[in-house]
């Protein structure tokens, strides 16, 4: 499976990603990933999802602006697809956390100038409109 990065705009930063752990039932099927299928037997949760870290598990989730769990606070974006079996819920992933990507190509979207910052937030960089 070769993970699909349009999303990524520059190589910077992927040299340094790190490692988190993701809660799939936090994650909307068909828009931030891919279930599993009888042809298929790994689901994947898709490349460049942005997430947000939650705060009472220290598992990631979503980045969601208005969330009120530390999903707001954008931690990054998952930089390639991440497989997972059927009847997991936890599942490694890499986190990109700087760098530049491409606004319109981010899987479910995202509106840059929702993104406060925070210092422990990600640094990243967003090129182009904004996906709808």
């Amino acid at each position: 499976m070769t993970a699909d990065r349009d999303w990524l705009a520059s190589r910077h930063g992927t040299d340094s990603t790190e490692t988190v752990t993701l809660d799939l039932p936090k994650f909307a099927k068909a828009t931030h990933y891919v279930e599993p299928s009888a042809s298929q037997p790994h689901g994947y949760v898709r490349s460049g999802v942005p997430v947000g870290r939650i705060t009472a598990s220290g598992l990631y989730g979503p980045y969601d602006p208005a969330a009120k769990d530390g999903r707001e606070v954008l931690a990054g974006l998952v930089y390639a697809e991440a497989p997972f079996t059927p009847g997991t819920t936890k599942v490694p992933a890499a986190l990109f956390w700087h760098g530049t990507v491409n606004t319109a190509k981010i899987p479910g979207g995202i509106d840059p100038a929702k993104i406060a910052f925070n210092p422990a937030g990600a640094q990243i960089r967003f090129l182009g409109a904004v996906s709808a």
